[in-house]
């Protein structure tokens, strides 16, 4: 309606617009606040956005944002940056957008977001140092950043996307509500700095937090909050349409690579299946044929296993705290993991010794005990198990645990028959070709036959991500498919090239030249260069794999924060 003079006359517009104008904006009245007080500094002025007493039993502190108040003027990611000494890329709060309606009245939404301090934090029971613990009284999430060794695996269960890892230190932090403030009965940063208080802390109830958790209803665009149960309260008197949705929903782009995991959880599987596939040809070929293989065998999947771990301290932001990992051992997947593979590594070291052992005369010789070769074998697998659980416990839809249980086990497979393919060309050029050639010439089809089935069956599993290109909505599994089809193209078409190279062509030539016999000795350097071939191609292949297995997934966070 258009505003009118008192004589009632129409307004005119450029009237209009310079009575609008010489309205006071929130930063105005915040400033005019200030300098009218005149009660000592802070004296009661935050006392609206600051509970009157602290939490009681069943209570906890929390964030409550007024999204009607809320402007996206980020003077809360500000105050929050200075107040705790943040580098310039670092950010434990930030704003983001929403926007929804129709055409003829659109609706845009911000939202500032921070550590929602969950009743049941991700962070916390992910860390395999005990670097959180939450306050018995307050509730409040803290990170401690002198136990923290950088593993970042809270960045990667968070689903809303709070701890920061700080390269530069090499730690994750996090907000913790500026609690010394809160303590003192000062406002946080960001609640202080808000012009319009849009920000305050509250009191809330554990018990409704867990009731209202089952509606899945926290935030529009925002990951279900049964998930971790965040403490955050988003309300407003306006009913937000229903098709309001983060201002970067349509938009993918590839997460961060890890290549030192890459290279970790590619080498452990590849270790472990090759103790694995040791074990289980063992089953089949008479002892003779495999004696003089076994510790060309066992040495080179301990080698690829230690270089795994080693390569894996290279992730940790302090790598010289890497004996932490263990204390997280009671609810920390990555702890299992840890210790699992360390196990493994151990009990390799023991494995392979004793093969090389076994090759001299002496009171030492003699084969290494089948249960040893087993326990070996076992230890790898439960290690393998605890890769998988890892990122299942991600609750990211790319990550699920059929999925990437599926992945790591055929990995595993694959892995391990490549690898005694190369045990064998290492055992015919070490000089004991005879025995070599024997087991290739009698085992060496169903070998081939086997790295085909698995090699093939991968690469079909992989390849039905694409399915949900189809799909009529933007799910997180579309967006790895369409990431996987579109920015990361090239990586993709090699990975597949290299699996159907490795897994499929290599052993089919194996095939047709009807592999090397026990007497055909000139067949040796064919046998070499094909064998290298294929595990070149199998190995580069699933390193590709687990390249896309990081970046292709599509990571939670709070809405609109770009």
């Amino acid at each position: 309606m258009m505003p009118t003079t008192p004589s009632g006359q129409p307004l005119a517009l450029i009237d209009h617009y310079l009575r609008e104008q010489a309205q006071l904006t929130a930063v105005d009245r915040f400033a005019r606040t200030h300098d009218t007080v005149e009660a000592p500094a802070h004296t009661g002025r935050y006392s609206s956005l600051l509970p009157a007493t602290p939490p009681g039993e069943g209570q906890q502190y929390a964030f409550e944002v007024d999204l009607d108040a809320c402007s996206g003027c980020k003077a809360c990611v500000v105050a929050c940056h200075a107040l705790n000494g943040l580098e310039k890329k670092e950010s434990w709060r930030d704003v983001g957008l929403l926007h929804g309606g129709s055409q003829s009245l659109p609706v845009l939404q911000h939202v500032t977001t921070a550590c929602h301090h969950c009743l049941d934090p991700a962070c916390l029971h992910a860390c395999p140092v005990d670097a959180y613990e939450k306050d018995a009284v307050t509730g409040l999430v803290t990170h401690l950043d002198d136990q923290c060794f950088g593993c970042q695996y809270c960045t990667l269960a968070c689903p809303y996307d709070a701890p920061k890892y700080s390269r530069a230190k090499g730690i994750v932090r996090k907000c913790d509500m500026c609690r010394d403030r809160l303590a003192d009965g000062e406002a946080p940063g960001c609640v202080q700095a808000c012009p319009s208080g849009a920000i305050a802390i509250r009191v809330v109830d554990t018990a409704q937090v867990i009731e209202e958790s089952e509606t899945n209803l926290f935030v529009p665009g925002a990951p279900e909050p049964r998930l971790t149960l965040p403490t955050t309260t988003y309300r407003s008197k306006r009913a937000l349409p229903r098709n309001m949705l983060p201002a970067d929903f349509h938009a993918v782009h590839p997460e961060r690579a890890h290549g030192s995991l890459i290279l970790m959880l590619t080498l452990t599987q590849l270790s472990a299946g090759a103790f694995l596939i040791d074990r289980i040809l063992e089953l089949f070929v008479p002892v003779s044929l495999v004696a003089n293989i076994r510790p060309m065998h066992g040495a080179s999947a301990l080698v690829f296993g230690l270089v795994a771990l080693a390569g894996s301290a290279l992730h940790l932001g302090r790598p010289r705290y890497a004996f932490r990992a263990v204390i997280g051992l009671r609810h920390s997947w990555l702890s299992r993991e840890i210790v699992a593979f360390g196990l493994f590594a151990g009990l390799a070291m023991v494995y392979a010794a004793w093969t090389w052992m076994a090759l001299r005369p002496g009171p030492a010789a003699g084969s290494a005990p089948g249960w040893l070769g087993w326990t070996v074998a076992l230890a790898g697998i439960v290690g393998v198990g605890c890769s998988v659980m890892v990122y299942a416990y991600t609750k990211r839809d790319f990550w699920n645990g059929w999925s990437t249980g599926f992945k790591f086990l055929m990995s595993t497979l694959v892995l391990g028959l490549a690898t005694v393919w190369l045990s064998l060309m290492l055992a015919t050029m070490a000089g004991n070709s005879e025995a070599s050639r024997a087991t290739v010439a009698r085992y060496g089809t169903l070998l081939c036959q086997s790295l085909m089935l698995a090699a093939v069956v991968k690469l079909v599993v992989e390849a039905a991500l694409f399915r949900h290109l189809a799909a009529r909505h933007t799910t997180s599994l579309k967006r790895s498919a369409l990431l996987m089809s579109g920015a990361l193209a090239p990586v993709t078409m090699a990975r597949f090239a290299a699996g159907l190279l490795g897994g499929l062509v290599m052993p089919g030539f194996l095939l047709l030249t009807r592999l090397p016999s026990s007497q055909a000795h000139g067949q040796d350097l064919v046998f070499i260069v094909l064998v290298a071939m294929l595990f070149t191609a199998c190995l580069a292949g699933e390193l590709l794999e687990r390249y896309l297995f990081f970046t292709a997934v599509a990571s939670p966070t709070m809405p609109g924060s770009l």
